[in-house]
């Protein structure tokens, strides 16, 4: 075989770059770093506000709905034993949690996402971290929550829930409670689980058990306390090793 047979064509080799690829490869770079300021500033905002509960559900749900109205008071219950209680801090289930958390004693903190629609802060925040990319705020999180509980909602609710549940099911996580409020909402989703994820044997029976189905709000809180009751609410040597990990 001759040199020149043997030479890489330019647009095959891996090292070979364009003028238009140098410039994308220097937009993702500095793309990176925005990334790293996110991940250091909520880092360094969020510090000081734990034990704190996580608050999922829909941005669609109005101001008086039963939804609404529901969130509302149980991040107001949450909030009055002096808990911190984090949301997205949008419109919705997100405003109730805030707003109940508002007017309680622990502190209200809004974890807020950039989206072309639906996405607008909430007036209730004492803590406000806005965000570009949903891996940084998904972070957030779990990073600094002790419990879920997850209201209705749509695709981001079901990937928070999800996400939330597989880090637990993989031990990235330490254990923490998901509670589940709305019975008739959440049942087909339960059914399906145990019939076809635990039925083809998808998942363990026991991984059911990382799910509360709780609708009224003083259970709500007493399920919470109660998972913490006999090693308080600080993480274990473990769990801050998990936490660096994850």
């Amino acid at each position: 075989m001759s040199d020149s047979q043997s030479e890489m064509p330019r647009h095959r080799d891996p090292l070979f770059r364009t003028a238009e690829t140098e410039k994308m490869v220097e937009r993702e770079s500095w793309r990176l770093f925005g990334i790293m300021a996110e991940f250091v500033e909520a880092t360094d905002r969020l510090a000081n506000i734990r034990p704190a509960v996580t608050i999922f559900g829909s941005a669609r749900v109005p101001p008086g709905s039963p939804y609404y109205d529901l969130a509302e008071t149980i991040a107001r219950k949450l909030s009055d034993t002096g808990l911190g209680v984090i949301s997205g801090g949008g419109p919705g289930v997100m405003e109730a949690a805030n707003r109940g958390a508002f007017e309680g004693e622990g502190p209200s903190v809004g974890l807020n996402i950039q989206l072309p629609h639906e996405q607008r802060r909430n007036p209730y925040q004492d803590v406000s971290v806005g965000f570009k990319h949903f891996f940084a705020r998904k972070y957030m999180f779990v990073r600094f929550a002790m419990a879920y509980v997850v209201m209705p909602g749509g695709f981001g609710t079901l990937d928070e829930l999800m996400e939330a549940l597989t880090l637990i099911q993989t031990k990235k996580s330490a254990r923490f409670p998901v509670i589940l409020v709305g019975t008739p909402f959440w049942a087909g989703l339960l059914d399906w689980l145990r019939d076809r994820l635990v039925g083809e044997k998808m998942i363990d029976p026991e991984d059911m058990n990382l799910i509360q189905v709780i609708d009224d709000p003083d259970e709500v809180v007493e399920a919470i306390y109660r998972h913490y009751e006999t090693r308080g609410f600080a993480p274990l040597p473990n769990e801050r090793e998990l936490l660096l990990n994850l």
